[in-house]
């Protein structure tokens, strides 16, 4: 009988908590850890469309990345997420900045699909580990129009020189632009980028790409769920991947 606390542990054994940042909040954040588990559900978000997914399938384990509580809460009723999941008994693990820098977590899995290749970490001067990318890319518009096609998502960027290594932060990483530059990279490739880094990047002469923070860190769904399914074979993993974000 596989319980939710198996879950984690193996979870945890690949992308441990206490690797995470310290704002942040991941683990078993809802529901009882010696449950026997009947199904997952892995997606970035919880949402209520989660839970409905996670309930037609029979799963009574949700996996995410985004923290399923991360500011204190100060109601949980008929109308919080928590409060349908707790209802439904159904359990949340969520792997978030631990699951970004982890082998074979977020960062990795961005750098996968873009096809980057040469990959190693680097320390940023706050401690956090991002990945690099030794390329030989002589155009940057070009290349924002290949991470176009392979995220199937609108990219956002700022042209700079050649790229010989470019900095990769999953998510919400703009402010890593100052980072780059001051350690030599010809580019950043996040999401969340504010004006204020694009003006950076502008006046360092490097790029800088805004991939989205969803497509960003979507890339990690699928992977996940198989390292569950590779894990625990008798157990059924489906991915919830919704595209709610639209553009016209």
């Amino acid at each position: 009988m596989i319980k939710v606390i198996d879950v984690f542990e193996k979870l945890n054994a690949r992308f441990p908590v206490d690797t995470a940042c310290d704002f942040d909040n991941v683990g078993i954040l809802i529901g009882d850890r010696f449950a026997e588990v009947e199904g997952v559900l892995v997606c970035l978000d919880c949402t209520f469309s989660a839970i409905e997914k996670a309930k037609s399938i029979g799963a009574n384990l949700i996996i995410t990345h985004h923290p399923v509580i991360f500011d204190p809460l100060k109601a949980v009723n008929e109308n919080s997420v928590v409060f349908a999941l707790i209802k439904n008994s159904i359990a949340v693990i969520s792997m978030h900045t631990n699951l970004d820098v982890g082998a074979g977590g977020v960062n990795d899995c961005l750098c996968d699909v873009l096809g980057l290749e040469n990959i190693t970490k680097h320390t940023a001067s706050d401690g956090y580990i991002l990945n690099r990318a030794e390329t030989n890319i002589s155009d940057p518009v070009a290349l924002a129009d290949g991470f176009k096609k392979r995220l199937n998502f609108p990219v956002r960027f700022v042209a700079g020189r050649p790229i010989k290594n470019v900095l990769v932060c999953s998510g919400s990483g703009g402010g890593y632009i100052t980072e780059a530059v001051l350690s030599g990279f010809d580019g950043l490739i996040t999401a969340d980028v504010k004006q204020n880094h694009f003006v950076e990047a502008l006046n360092a002469g490097i790029s800088l790409f805004d991939c989205g923070h969803y497509a960003s860190e979507n890339v990690c769904v699928a992977p996940l769920a198989e390292m569950i399914k590779s894990d625990f074979p008798e157990i059924e993993a489906e991915v919830f991947s919704p595209d709610f974000i639209k553009f016209n």
